[in-house]
């Protein structure tokens, strides 16, 4: 037996955290019957365990791609604004996979984005206890101080409490504007443009060029790859998966 959200997760549907939302709103059910307690557990094996009315089939392989996100995308499946998204790119890249994005890039942000049916390791990926590196190429109209730089490793008040630059430093300085490396660990909404604007300065421009070890290089804008076994235990060794197979 084991808790519902872990077993959608280990079907490759979604991550712990999504699934979890999904049992808040009645999107399962557990033998014909709508299950919305997250404490919940049943058995995978014989329990029939329904998403939106389909069940949920024996998990496929483990499967990780990257993605050059072009700015002008919403990083989810669909928009009830039909704006472009990633539901219509999967369909033609997964030939049948289920994939999900890990993490987000907000809609003008360009750059690396994980795509997982890996659930234990999406979840872990993710969550700000396991501190994964996001590296940003950012630019800002303006030139920044040092004394800005440093509030900004120190740390500044947003809504949800105080945000840090885990290391922040200038790449390049043009006349009125500035390039910037900018290193963070947690993925809360927006953080580095929030970041940001909270020492007075609008980003124009933010690429995400790393996620954990795992480095956009040389991808085309809208191009995807999927990531080798060296970099798929490198992904597991970075959150704790450590002596599970790398799949």
């Amino acid at each position: 037996m084991e808790r519902l959200q872990k077993i959608i997760a280990r079907a490759g549907l979604a991550s712990r955290r999504q699934a979890e939302e999904w049992i808040r709103e009645g999107r399962v059910t557990v033998n014909g019957t709508v299950i919305q307690k997250l404490g919940f557990q049943a058995d995978s094996e014989k329990d029939k365990v329904k998403v939106d009315g389909r069940i949920i089939f024996q998990r496929q392989p483990h499967t990780t791609y990257a993605f050059h996100k072009p700015s002008g995308l919403i990083t989810s499946l669909g928009d009830p604004q039909n704006r472009p998204n990633l539901g219509d790119l999967l369909k033609r890249l997964r030939k049948g996979e289920r994939l999900f994005p890990v993490g987000r890039l907000d809609y003008n942000s360009s750059g690396l984005l994980l795509l997982s049916n890996h659930g234990d390791l999406a979840f872990r990926l993710t969550h700000p206890r396991f501190e994964v590196k996001k590296i940003y190429e950012v630019k800002v109209h303006g030139l920044l101080s040092d004394t800005e730089l440093q509030r900004m490793r120190r740390g500044v008040k947003l809504k949800e409490g105080v945000v840090a630059a885990v290391k922040v430093r200038v790449k390049r300085k043009l006349k009125n504007k500035s390039w910037l490396e900018v290193e963070m660990h947690e993925g809360r909404y927006r953080e580095v443009r929030r970041v940001f604007e909270a020492v007075g300065y609008t980003v124009e421009k933010l690429v995400r060029v790393r996620f954990g070890p795992i480095r956009l290089g040389s991808l085309p804008m809208g191009g995807f790859r999927r990531l080798t076994k060296d970099e798929v235990e490198a992904l597991h060794k970075a959150v704790g998966l450590t002596g599970k197979k790398a799949s």
